[in-house]
C-alpha cells in the first residue's frame, strides 16, 4: 500500500517550521540596548537624610527666659498667637525681699545726690587746705627772708663792733704805755703832776671805751644767736601749720576717695535698679508665633534663667541640615549640588538622573563643619538653590529631608565596576564658577 503526503494545516500551523525564528533578533536587540545603556552618562552620588532647620541662627526657635525670678501677674499672649517685636508677653512682680520697696529707686537716688554733696563739701576743703598750705608756705618764706637779712645785718654790725673793740683794745694799750712812761717821767721830774694826772685819765678813758666795745660786740653777738634762735623757730612754726593744713588736706581728699567709691556703688545699684524695674514686662525680641509656654497659671514662681515661651520667627531662610559620613566628607565641598526630597511631598527619584526625578527641589552646600557631630557624622548645612524653583513654602523647621549631593559625571559601566569593586566615588571639586 502506498504511502501518501498529506498536507496537514493545523500542524504547519503550530510548528510553523517552515518559518524564521525571530528571537535572536529580541536577543540582539537586548544586547544593543544594554550596551547603550553602559555608555549613559550617570551622576555619582552621596545620600543622606537631615532635617529642616533656617540658614543663620537667629531664624530658629528662640527660647525666651526670664532674666530675674519672679511671679506671673499675668499673661497678654497664649500659644499659638503672633507677637512683633517689642510686644508684652507677660507680668512679673519682684519676689526678693531687697527689692520689694516700691520707693527704692528714689531713696537710692536720694543717697546718691547726699553723697555726692559730702563728695563736694570734702573737695572744696581739700581745695581750701590746698590754698592755706600755699600761703603759708609764702608766709614762711617771706619771714625766712627778713630772718636771714636781719642775720645778715648783725654779722656785718657784730664785725664793726669788733673792728671798734681791737681798736679800743689798741687805744688802752697805747694808753698803758703812755701812763707808764709819765710815771717814770713823773718819779724822774721831767714832767709834772698835772701831765701825769692827764695821761692817768686818758687811760682810764681808754679802758673804759674799750668795756664798752666789748660790751656792745658781746650784744651784737647775742642778738645774732636771738636771730638764728628766731630762725629755727620760724621753721618749726611753719612746718607744724603746713603738717596740720596738708593733713586736713589729706583726710579730705581721703573722705573725697571713699566717698568717689560710695558715689559709684550708689550709681550702680541705681541703674541696676532702673534696668530691674523694666524686666517686670517680658518682651518679644523678635516677631513670630508664640509656642512652647513653660508656666500656664497666674502666680506661678520663675526662676531666674527659666524658660517662659518659645517664639518661632515669621521670616526665615529655610536650610537642610545633613549629615555624612567621614569617608564621605572630603567629597563635600561648599558651594556644590544638592538634590532634596521633602517628607510629605510626593517624588520619583532616579539614582544617578537627578535632571529625571520627579518633585526633587535643588540647593548648594553653605557649610562643612570640621568637627564631628555626637552621632558620628558630620553636619552640612545646604540652602536653597536661587537657580532652581524656590522649595515649598509649607515647609516646617524639624521636617524630614533626604538629599543626593551629586558628584562627578560617569558611564553606567564605570560606576558599576565601581560599586562591584568597592571603590568609593570619584574626588570632586567644585571649582569657583559653580560657587557664584
Amino acid at each position: 500500500m502506498e504511502s501518501k503526503n498529506y498536507d496537514i494545516k493545523a500542524y504547519s500551523h503550530i510548528y510553523r517550521y517552515n518559518s524564521r525564528s525571530r528571537v535572536k533578533y529580541w536577543l540582539y536587540g537586548l544586547i544593543i540596548f544594554n550596551t547603550a545603556l553602559l555608555f549613559l552618562p550617570w551622576t555619582q552620588n552621596i545620600r543622606a537624610k537631615g532635617n529642616v532647620t533656617t540658614l543663620r541662627q537667629e531664624q530658629r526657635p528662640q527660647q525666651i527666659n526670664t532674666i530675674i525670678p519672679g511671679k506671673v501677674v499675668k499673661w497678654y499672649v497664649k500659644e499659638g498667637d503672633f507677637v512683633n517685636q517689642g510686644d508684652t508677653i507677660l507680668q512679673l512682680a519682684e519676689i526678693k525681699d531687697e527689692y520689694l520697696d516700691p520707693n527704692l529707686i528714689s531713696r537710692t537716688g536720694d543717697q546718691l545726690s547726699a553723697k555726692e554733696m559730702k563728695v563736694e563739701y570734702y573737695k572744696s576743703k581739700a581745695g581750701t587746705a590746698s590754698t592755706q598750705i600755699n600761703a603759708l608756705q609764702n608766709e614762711q618764706q617771706l619771714k625766712l627772708e627778713q630772718t636771714r637779712n636781719k642775720i645778715t645785718q648783725q654779722e656785718r654790725k657784730i664785725e664793726s663792733d669788733n673792728l671798734d673793740f681791737m681798736a679800743a683794745v689798741n687805744e688802752l694799750s697805747v694808753a698803758g704805755r703812755q701812763l707808764a712812761a709819765g710815771k717814770a717821767m713823773l718819779d724822774s721830774g721831767v714832767i709834772s703832776l698835772i701831765e701825769y694826772e692827764k695821761r692817768k685819765v686818758t687811760y682810764q678813758n681808754a679802758q673804759a671805751k674799750k668795756t664798752g666795745a666789748e660790751n656792745k660786740l658781746a650784744n651784737a653777738k647775742q642778738e645774732l644767736a636771738i636771730l638764728n634762735i628766731e630762725l629755727n623757730a620760724i621753721t618749726q612754726e611753719f612746718t607744724e601749720k603746713i603738717s596740720k593744713a596738708s593733713g586736713d588736706r589729706f583726710q579730705s581728699m581721703s573722705e573725697v576717695a571713699t566717698g568717689q567709691g560710695d558715689i559709684a556703688k550708689l550709681q550702680n545699684q541705681f541703674t541696676n535698679y532702673n534696668i530691674r524695674s523694666g524686666m517686670y514686662y517680658v518682651t518679644a525680641p523678635q516677631s513670630g508665633q508664640v509656642s512652647k509656654a513653660k508656666k500656664a497659671g497666674l502666680g506661678e514662681i520663675l526662676k531666674d534663667g527659666e524658660m517662659i515661651v518659645e517664639i518661632v520667627p515669621d521670616k526665615i531662610q529655610f536650610a537642610v541640615e545633613i549629615f555624612v559620613r567621614p569617608v564621605d566628607l572630603p567629597l563635600i565641598n561648599p558651594g556644590q549640588k544638592v538634590r532634596f526630597w521633602f517628607d510629605g511631598f510626593p517624588a520619583i527619584v532616579f539614582s544617578g538622573w537627578p535632571n529625571a526625578s520627579y518633585g526633587t527641589f535643588g540647593g548648594k552646600v553653605f557649610a562643612v563643619e570640621n568637627s564631628v557631630s555626637s552621632n558620628g557624622k558630620f553636619r552640612i548645612l545646604v540652602a536653597e538653590d536661587p537657580a532652581e524653583r524656590p522649595w515649598p513654602k509649607e515647609l516646617r523647621i524639624g521636617a524630614g529631608a533626604q538629599g543626593m549631593a551629586l558628584l562627578k559625571d560617569v558611564p553606567v559601566w564605570y560606576e558599576l565596576w565601581r560599586n562591584i569593586n568597592g571603590f568609593p566615588p570619584d574626588y570632586y571639586k567644585v571649582d569657583k564658577t559653580e560657587k557664584k
